[in-house]
């Protein structure tokens, strides 16, 4: 069976980049009746917030990307322990007590002999005593496990074949000198305990991967099929920071965008494949692909999301619009003529108010000076409310034998002057819902 999972740390709001991989790892697990998992990465207690955890569950469920558990690392340091004890008899794990001023100066005269970055190993030739004077001046080291100096390959699922030469990686650090475990440990654990056989995640996460499979091995679990999507960033090429809060996913709700809008965009986004607008999830699992997806960094633009959302919109029927026309005031009686009227004239839910109130109060009118004396005499010609649907034809006939004026030069001022705006709904077909006009002194 499937089985997927999203880790995020709960350092600060879920943005887009982090609900890619959260929907790529979710689509997998659905579109073969799989199983995905919520594992929420919480090892590190000053930086990690319950606030962020519970944002990261609305955040979710409003996007509709339900999980079948949730896991808490901070629930499994035991097993952490233990994995490690297990390592340290193995050989595989050594004590280091470098500085990380040390640590820099390494790879400064590393690079600058033309020698990759990598750490030297000085740490396993310390002896005993060595160690004990290192821990009575510093305190305890990190550790780190001890790579095998050999070629990692695997098939991705997204960028293909890929191959590194372990020499080329820093033993990576498992433990921090205060005791806290680092996603690399935490993550190998619960993969391979968790039974996880896919993972997605972004491309910056090569390295760790060729590390990681290394280390399921030696643990003797199943390496999952991994697969690195591209990076994104934003419009003019920027990284995007979960922790800036830039492009958080709560913004976007609160900016009005349809999470359908969002899902639809980024099943998509990166891959060979256009986008289209869907409303089940379950129809974008059937659709999702991960081997139409490229590897190029791909621009995200939140402009992009407004035209999918008001399209969303658009076909709405009344039933599933009713609780928003409620909350911004919309009279029961034209609720249904309100909505056939302004249904396509809105971006997000949030513009409904603005048309109740240019319909219910009036709006100011807009008059261009050159204007000013043709709107004044048209005026006088309106009828009376309420109006009707003819009301408008007949309106603009009469004044287009009056004054002469035709076409745009006759509509446009008119349009202005009664809902303060050069756009919006068929005039015949708004004209019958104004309560107030405002120009009509």
């Amino acid at each position: 069976m499937t089985v997927t999972r999203f880790a995020p740390s709960p350092t600060g709001y879920l943005h887009i980049g982090n609900m890619r991989a959260a929907l790529m790892n979710y689509l997998i697990a659905r579109k073969t009746q799989g199983t995905f998992i919520l594992r929420i990465d919480d090892t590190d207690p000053e930086r990690s917030k319950e606030e962020y955890v519970d944002q990261i569950k609305r955040d979710l469920e409003w996007l509709g990307l339900t999980w079948d558990r949730i896991e808490r690392q901070s629930e499994r340091l035991d097993r952490y322990h233990a994995v490690a004890d297990k390592l340290r008899d193995m050989g595989r794990f050594y004590e280091c007590f470098e500085t990380p001023t040390e640590l820099d100066l390494k790879r400064k005269k590393q690079l600058n002999m033309g020698k990759p970055p990598v750490y030297d190993r000085a740490a396993r030739g310390l002896s005993d005593a060595e160690k004990d004077a290192l821990r009575a001046e510093r305190g305890s080291g990190h550790w780190r496990f001890l790579l095998d100096h050999e070629r990692i390959n695997w098939t991705d699922g997204i960028l293909g074949d890929l191959s590194i030469d372990a020499a080329s990686v820093s033993d990576p650090v498992l433990i921090r000198a205060d005791g806290q475990f680092l996603y690399t440990l935490a993550s190998v654990v619960d993969d391979t305990e968790m039974g996880i056989t896919h993972v997605v995640r972004g491309s910056d996460h090569v390295t760790n991967t060729a590390t990681q499979i290394q280390m399921i091995q030696a643990l003797g679990g199943n390496v999952p099929e991994f697969a690195h999507h591209s990076l994104l960033t934003g419009p003019q090429g920027e990284a995007l920071s979960k922790r800036l809060g830039t492009l958080a996913l709560k913004d976007m709700r609160e900016n009005g965008i349809e999470p359908e809008a969002i899902i639809s965009h980024m099943a998509r986004l990166g891959s060979s494949e256009p986008v289209e607008l869907r409303t089940s999830l379950d129809e974008v699992a059937d659709n999702f692909d991960l081997s139409t997806f490229g590897s190029a960094p791909t621009k995200f633009d939140e402009a992009d999301l407004y035209p999918l959302t008001a399209r969303l919109l658009h076909d709405l029927p009344l039933a599933d619009i009713q609780s928003d026309l409620d909350v911004a005031g919309v009279a029961s009686d034209l609720a249904d003529a309100f909505w056939a009227v302004v249904r396509e004239n809105i971006t997000t839910r949030k513009d409904i108010a603005a048309w109740w109130t240019l319909i219910s109060q009036g709006a100011d009118p807009l008059i261009e000076e050159d204007d000013r004396e043709f709107v004044a005499a048209a005026m006088d010609m309106l009828p009376a409310l309420p109006f009707d649907d003819g009301t408008w034809s007949a309106w603009t006939s009469e004044v287009k034998a009056a004054t002469g004026r035709k076409g745009k030069g006759l509509f446009m001022p008119l349009r202005k002057a009664l809902t303060g705006m050069a756009h919006g709904p068929d005039m015949s077909a708004l004209m019958p819902l104004l309560q107030v006009v405002k120009a009509k002194k």
